[in-house]
């Protein structure tokens, strides 16, 4: 289980730095420079995020992207799960292949309690706790 991958990190600045504009529709082009990463990925990424209601977007002169909602209802979460889907762990801890204990291993109920946890804190932090214009 990686906790945060590649997708979500750019995903969290292009987030971040929508969210230090204030409501302004910045380019593609924009926040490339202001990410870091190639057009193509952060377009992808964009678009993921247009997708799950995150983002917003306008075609065309003027275009770009906006938040679609404030930046301190946009958690880490959330921004998490839509490039990586739930956060579980989802091999053996033991490295077993097949596990004939799975569904009453004691190990796999502590390391849902922690997923449980690590969700909620992962939640609790928003976009704009996040911004460097606090």
């Amino acid at each position: 289980m990686r906790l945060i991958n590649r997708e979500t990190d750019y995903a969290v600045r292009a987030l971040a730095h929508l969210g230090d504009k204030a409501g302004e529709r910045l380019s593609v082009s924009d926040l490339v420079r202001a990410v870091g990463v190639s057009r193509p990925f952060l377009r992808k990424i964009l678009q993921k995020l247009e997708q799950a209601g995150i983002l917003e977007s306008r075609k065309g002169r003027g275009g770009g992207f906006k938040l679609a909602r404030p930046p301190e209802r946009i958690m880490l979460g959330e921004v998490r799960t839509v490039f990586q889907g739930p956060l579980k762990t989802e091999n053996c801890l033991f490295g077993v292949r097949l596990c004939y204990d799975y569904k009453t291993c004691r190990l796999r109920r502590k390391m849902r309690d922690i997923e449980g946890r690590l969700a909620r804190e992962l939640d609790a932090i928003t976009i704009q706790s996040l911004q460097k214009d606090l």
